[in-house]
């Protein structure tokens, strides 16, 4: 059965929504059962790792059986070492050690602004000082809202800090992996690297830096771990959703989205994760949506959207 490229746009668009979406609300719960932030990276790398990497290998197996050399560390990656080690630094090591450390502080409507909402805003600015593209009036006055959204949802944990809250210390892990994931967006573009083989080298690098570290430091005590008071059934979930879904499907879907739809319409797309992914910590975590976080959803959601107009007015 073949289907048509507009049915596959819808297909990869839907996977993307979906996969992204649950990923806040999934790793959320996450911080509520057995297994650490630093367990739950390991369970992502090593699931991203069975699918991808054999795939990569399959993919440099002609250049291989020709003599040539192809890829770096050890074979692993697809790409040269360079940008391995700056895409995977950023994309692979930085965000995912961020991101899960951030969801044992901070609930998943916080990081449904934070996290999606404020790449346009880290994107945007970083590429205005490495590539030197210019902000238009649009994008411009979009950031704006992105950062009035921003600012009212992690201001205010900010200012609880004074009363003793921690809910600020996720916020701020939340901006930081946006932040580590729009550098590896704009490495991405700063290269030209395709999208699978660019996930497949963050994956490796991921696989040889942050796996054998945290493997000796639990041997030798120095980190805590759960996995062995965790059960099968958990360890099993994480490494297929973490890896498996929210890094090697979401990746190829989100790169057939775009190839379908451009990067203005599948925008536009993802501007409905913050939303919808808010609203499923409401009803299936129990957490409270509060005038401030509707707030900063809103303006958030506004912003992407109207700083996509920019593209959207060029002739």
């Amino acid at each position: 059965m073949s289907f048509s490229p507009q049915t596959i746009g819808r297909l990869s668009a839907l996977i993307t929504v979906l996969l992204w979406t649950s990923f806040i609300i999934v790793a959320r719960a996450s911080a509520s059962h057995v297994l650490l932030p630093l367990d739950i990276a390991c369970t992502r790398i090593l699931g991203a790792s069975m699918v991808l990497l054999p795939w990569a290998w399959w993919l440099m197996r002609e250049a291989r059986q020709k003599g040539e050399r192809m890829g770096s560390l050890w074979g692993l990656s697809p790409l040269p070492l360079r940008p391995t080690v700056q895409a995977g630094f950023f994309g692979g090591l930085m965000f995912a050690l961020l991101v899960y450390v951030g969801f044992f502080y901070a609930p998943a409507g916080h990081a449904s602004v934070l996290l999606p909402g404020s790449l346009p805003l880290w994107t945007s600015l970083l590429m205005w000082i490495f590539l030197r593209e210019q902000i238009g009036m649009n994008r411009a006055i979009g950031l704006v809202l992105i950062v009035a959204g921003d600012l009212l949802v992690g201001g205010l944990s900010l200012l609880k800090a004074f009363e003793g809250g921690n809910v600020w210390v996720g916020d701020v892990l939340f901006m930081s992996a946006s932040m580590c994931w729009s550098a590896y967006s704009v490495t991405v573009r700063r290269f030209g690297l395709d999208a699978v083989r660019a996930t497949m080298a963050i994956t490796a690098f991921a696989l040889t830096t942050l796996v054998p570290v945290y493997l000796v430091l639990v041997l030798l005590g120095v980190l805590p771990s759960h996995f062995s008071q965790a059960s099968w059934t958990e360890i099993l979930l994480q490494v297929t959703f973490q890896g498996v879904g929210s890094v090697a499907i979401s990746g190829i879907s989100f790169t057939q989205m775009i190839r379908s739809f451009g990067p203005v319409k599948s925008t536009m797309i993802t501007a409905l994760v913050p939303g919808l992914s808010a609203l499923g910590a409401v009803v299936l975590l129990g957490e409270p949506m509060s005038w401030n976080l509707a707030a900063g959803l809103v303006l958030v959601t506004c912003g992407i959207l109207f700083g996509v107009r920019q593209a959207m007015v060029r002739p």
